[in-house]
């Protein structure tokens, strides 16, 4: 099966969202994700938003928010870290932002990680 890109509205609006933020952008199967340190704290997934977010941010918004689900980029396979956005929730740019900035202030918080063979090979 194919793998489905991000629509270019959704990476323009990620682009957008995170031009102020200290992050480096990569492409990971056709779609944009952000890291800090080589921690990966936000991007896209198919038609989707995701961000990383501490166990008590995370616990909060899965309690609070109907519209957000843990991040299954694969049947059965949840990155226990990540949460999925759905579009209502990502339009309302306030309530946006102050997610992002949580998910931002998280993954500042955790040691760099080192790059792998791969990503050292690629400099």
């Amino acid at each position: 099966m194919p793998w489905k890109k991000s629509p270019p509205e959704l990476n323009d609006f990620l682009d957008n969202n995170l031009a102020e933020f200290d992050c480096q952008k990569k492409t990971m199967f056709g779609c944009p994700a952000y890291f800090i340190n080589n921690n990966m704290f936000a991007g896209a997934f198919k038609d989707s938003l995701f961000l990383r977010l501490s166990v008590k941010d995370r616990d909060e918004i899965l309690a609070t928010a109907t519209d957000v689900s843990p991040f299954e980029p694969l049947p059965g396979r949840i990155m226990k870290e990540y949460v999925v956005l759905s579009s209502a929730f990502y339009k309302d740019r306030p309530r946006f932002l102050r997610w992002l900035n949580r998910s931002y202030d998280y993954v500042s918080s955790l040691l760099p990680k080192e790059p792998t063979k791969r990503q050292r090979k690629n400099k």
